[in-house]
C-alpha cells in the first residue's frame, strides 16, 4: 500500500474536508482519506489500481491541487 501526506492550501473550512474525503474516497483501491482543516493536511492511502497521477488529477478537478509533498512511502 502506498501513502502520501501533503497541504492542500484551499482548505478553508469543514465542507472542504469533507469534499476531499468523500470525492477521493470514492476511487478504486483508495483504502483510507484524512484530511484536516487546521492544519490543511491530507493524507491518502491507497492500492491498485489508484495511482498517484489519479489521486492528485482528481485533486486538481474538484478545485483542492496538492501542494508540497510532507511524506511519502
Amino acid at each position: 500500500m502506498e501513502s502520501k501526506t501533503f497541504t492542500v492550501p484551499n482548505i478553508s473550512c469543514g465542507h472542504c474536508t469533507h469534499t476531499i474525503e468523500m470525492e477521493v474516497g470514492d476511487l478504486a483501491g483508495v483504502k483510507s482519506v484524512k484530511a484536516d482543516q487546521a492544519s490543511k493536511q491530507v493524507t491518502v492511502q491507497w492500492e491498485a489500481p489508484a495511482t498517484w497521477n489519479e489521486i492528485q488529477s482528481l485533486l486538481q478537478e474538484i478545485n483542492y491541487p496538492p501542494e508540497g509533498l510532507i511524506q511519502i512511502s
